[in-house]
């Protein structure tokens, strides 16, 4: 960000208070803006004892696998957001059934991952997917998973500690 989103005027880096972290001050408003994480709403459908997963078309992460899952709107809760990606990315229409875990890096991303009920739907992909595939536990590409949120929470999911 170079401009507050409040005035117009620039963004520069300097301390706040007694905050030992820089961070992005307007200079003609005193606006403070902080950048904070993204939140990602994702569930792991599993199909016949298969679960699903969507091979990434955009980056980053272009031509590796994730479950489906998004950004959360403001409009919306954590729960209503994982269905609605789930629906938008892979055809399924879902009904939560438990957390399966938080994730959070050194990234912008926080992904809140759940199981999932298939209740309806056919596989599909979106402009975001070049491919949507149902694995055997034993056929999931540990070695081309997208994100370390992605293999943390599949071995959670499945109860396997360490890839394959």
């Amino acid at each position: 960000m170079k401009f507050c989103p409040k005035c117009g005027g620039s963004l520069h880096l300097r301390h706040v208070r007694n905050d030992p972290k820089e961070r992005l001050v307007c200079s003609a408003c005193g606006f403070v803006f902080y950048q904070d994480p993204k939140v990602s709403a994702c569930t792991i459908p599993v199909i016949d004892g298969r679960v699903v997963l969507v091979r990434r078309a955009i980056n980053p992460g272009r031509g590796l696998w994730v479950f489906p899952g998004g950004y959360m709107d403001q409009d919306e809760t954590v729960e209503e957001a994982a269905i609605r990606e789930t629906l938008e990315e892979v055809g399924l229409e879902v009904r939560l059934t438990g957390l399966v875990g938080v994730y959070s890096y050194r990234s912008p991303v926080v992904v809140i991952v759940y199981a999932c009920e298939v209740l309806g739907g056919d596989l599909a992909i979106d402009a975001e997917s070049l491919e949507v595939k149902a694995f055997a536990p034993g056929e999931i590409p540990w070695g081309e998973l997208a994100f370390p949120s992605t293999r943390d929470a599949l071995r959670a999911f499945l109860g396997v500690s360490q890839e394959g």
